[in-house]
Formats: structure tokens, C-alpha cells, sequence
């Protein structure tokens, strides 16, 4: 089959956590055997802050981490849309795309394209802004893949789009891997980006004041922290060493004792159920982890995958606790593996893809878009 997909960038993953999860599903399309093309827009946020800050060098890797991937850009403007979609049998159009984009490429369904329309959804502000998902025309898709149940309910209740089904983040299993290095360098390591004010106070309950506390050795990346920021991590005796490629994650975390997990607070608060990337990366790595809170009412993860602390006193008590017992740290290793190998990987959400497919593929002949006198043609691999 011949996958499309349209998204705000494949090559970046500058501020872009969702890198790492299309870039997986990516993988495994091509592992069995399927074509993959990513588009993407010449000036998006995320790669042009990456060219900025890092050069052209890291677009190319970003490129290469997938290089059976065909990835390719477009100015809005001159994208010869009916050529990108010839040939599809499935297209996803990730909520980062242009609403002009997004609705034409309904459009071209309407009108008789022989694919299946998926839009993808994995960000807060269809509950936090829902005037800009209203801005997307989604008359033309078949059907919603939302990242979480509670994100799926709100597209049913403000009836947008005609399906929805819930489609959680995973890891990437054939790159983030547990890896042995004896020579631990680092205490904690916290992979994530500052900016946006959504979880500032978060950071310093959980991160900086635990860490400095203990007198860890502790290392950051990530991107957009303030100079002020970076100067209040310095002093508080913690090195931030900018951004890291989200593929380098794993040899990263092969250096540290234990990380940490801190979702954005518009999660915590109207979207429970639904962890960051980061702890997918994290479990599926093998690190030790100690979570912030957040309601995992969907039972993601089962008990004692990692630990977690409520306040700053109990997250310094729950790191020093890792640090000290290396059972209860390789107990916690080797659930957190459990669960990502047994429910969360690429390979799995694959799977659930090509369940919906099928279902989808019945349901189009009976209900296709409006307009629409073709259904998806599909050959189930």
C-alpha cells in the first residue's frame, strides 16, 4: 500500500516531540513491505528553528534516520496537490497542517479519491483552543485518530468529523531500546523543552529543586530556555547542553541512573489519560523513571513501571530511593520494558491502524463523504 502523509515535519524534531512517533509508524509501513511519503512545508516552524540554530547538517540526519522514507517539502502555494496524493491508498494529515491544506485535501476525497482520510490529532488545544481545530474542514476524512480517549470524545461531542478512534503515542522500539554503558557519567537526566510557560512551576518542583536538593549530577536538553533559565539552572549546579536529536535520545539515557517525567500541565488538567513521548522513550530505554502526577485512566502502563511523587519533598525522596536500591531500580526496568514491548510499541499502533482500515473499509461503502461515489481501494498486507 502507498501511505501518504502530511505533517509539520518528518526531518525536525526541534520542539517536536511527535517526531519521534511518525517517524516509527514510518519505519514499521516499511518494514512490511508498504510506501511512505511525508510531506512537509519548506518553512516550517520546528525545521527552519533547527537550520537556525544547528545548520543544514541536522536536517540531513533528521532525513537519514528513516532513509527508506521518502520525506519531501512544499511551498503551499506551487504544491501540485493531486500529484502528492496520486497513487494513495491511505493519507494522515497531522493537526499541524495548514486549514487551506487541510481542506483541500478533504476536498480531492469528496471528489472521488480512491483513499482512505485520516486526520491526526495529538495535541491539548482541541480542549484548550478549540476555536483553531473549528478553523479545520474535516467533511472530506473518514475518520479521526485521536491520542488519547478523552481527546476522541470531544471530536465526537462537538461533532468533528464523521469517526473517531483513539490512537495512543508509541515507542519506536527498533531505536529506543534498553543499551548497557557502565560508565554512568550523569545521576538524572531530563529530556525536554522549557518555553511556552505551561510547565514552568513544574519543572522547578519536580526537577530543579529534587536535583539540587541531592546534589545530583544532573543534565538537560531541550530547546527554548531563556538565557534567565539557563543562568538559574547553572546556578543551581545542573548542566543544560541544549538541543538533542530525538535518535540520540537512547545513548543519552545509556548514561544516566534515572529520569523523570513531567507533562505539561493543559494534560494534566483536560487531558488525562494521555502521557507525554517522553515516558514512552523512557520505559521502552530501560531508565528508571519517576513520574509527576498524572490520571493514566486509560491503564497505559501497569503498576510499578515507575514511581511517582506529588511533591517536590516525595520526588526527592523517590530519586534518592532509585538511586540507593538497584533491585527496586531493575525491578522498575524491567516492567517498564514489559509494558512497551507487550502494548506500546510502533508495532502495535501499526496493527491498530490496519484494524481501522478494515473497518473502514466496510463502512465508506455504506457511508463514504459526501459527494464521494468511490471508496478506498485496499490491499490488506
Amino acid at each position: 500500500m502507498r501511505f501518504v502523509q502530511f505533517c509539520h515535519s518528518f526531518v525536525s524534531c526541534w520542539n517536536h516531540g511527535n517526531a519521534h512517533f511518525i517517524r516509527g509508524i514510518a519505519r514499521e509501513l516499511i518494514r512490511r513491505g508498504h510506501e511512505f511519503v511525508s510531506y512537509e512545508p519548506a518553512d516550517g516552524w520546528s525545521r527552519t528553528n533547527l537550520a537556525r540554530d544547528y545548520g543544514q547538517a541536522a536536517i540531513d540526519e533528521g532525513a537519514d534516520v528513516i532513509p527508506a522514507a521518502a520525506v519531501r517539502t512544499y511551498d503551499l502555494a506551487r504544491l501540485d496537490l493531486d500529484q502528492a496524493l496520486e497513487g494513495a491508498d491511505v493519507v494522515l494529515v497531522h493537526e499541524w497542517t495548514n486549514p487551506q491544506l487541510v481542506a483541500c485535501i478533504g476536498e480531492r476525497r469528496i471528489a472521488g479519491g480512491r483513499f482512505l482520510l485520516f486526520f491526526h490529532d495529538t495535541h491539548h488545544r482541541a480542549l484548550t483552543a478549540p476555536n483553531e481545530i473549528e478553523e479545520f474542514d474535516l467533511e472530506g476524512y473518514d475518520a479521526v485518530l485521536a491520542f488519547g480517549e478523552v481527546l476522541r470524545q470531544a471530536y465526537l461531542a462537538r461533532g468533528w468529523g464523521r469517526r473517531a478512534f483513539t490512537w495512543h503515542e508509541a515507542a519506536d522500539s527498533a531505536l529506543f531500546r534498553s543499551v548497557t554503558d557502565p560508565d554512568k557519567d550523569t545521576d538524572l537526566i531530563w529530556i525536554g523543552n522549557w518555553g511556552d510557560g505551561e510547565r514552568d512551576e513544574e519543572l522547578r518542583r519536580f526537577l530543579v529543586e529534587p536535583a539540587a536538593r541531592l546534589k545530583l549530577r544532573t543534565r538537560i536538553h531541550g530547546v527554548r530556555y531563556p538565557a534567565v533559565v539557563q543562568g538559574y539552572l547553572h546556578a543551581q549546579g545542573m548542566h543544560y547542553e541544549g538541543w538533542l536529536a530525538n535518535h540520540r535520545v537512547p545513548a543519552a539515557f545509556a548514561r544516566a541512573r534515572v529520569t523523570v517525567h513531567i507533562p505539561r500541565g493543559p494534560y494534566v488538567e483536560v487531558l488525562p489519560g494521555i502521557p507525554t513521548i517522553r515516558m514512552f522513550e523512557a520505559l521502552a530505554c530501560g531508565i528508571p523513571l519517576v513520574s509527576a502526577p498524572w490520571p493514566d485512566i486509560e491503564a497505559l502502563f501497569p503498576e510499578h513501571s515507575y514511581l511517582t511523587a506529588a511533591t517536590a519533598d516525595e520526588m526527592a525522596t523517590a530519586l534518592s530511593l532509585l538511586l540507593r536500591d538497584r533491585e527496586l531500580a531493575k525491578d522498575l526496568m524491567q516492567n517498564g520494558l514489559h509494558a512497551i514491548r507487550s502494548r506500546h510499541t510502533c508495532c502495535h499502533r501499526v496493527d491498530e491502524l490496519f484494524g481501522i482500515i478494515r473497518r473502514l473499509d466496510k463502512a465508506v461503502i455504506s457511508a463514504p463523504p459526501a459527494g464521494s461515489a468511490l471508496t478506498a481501494k485496499m490491499v490488506l498486507q
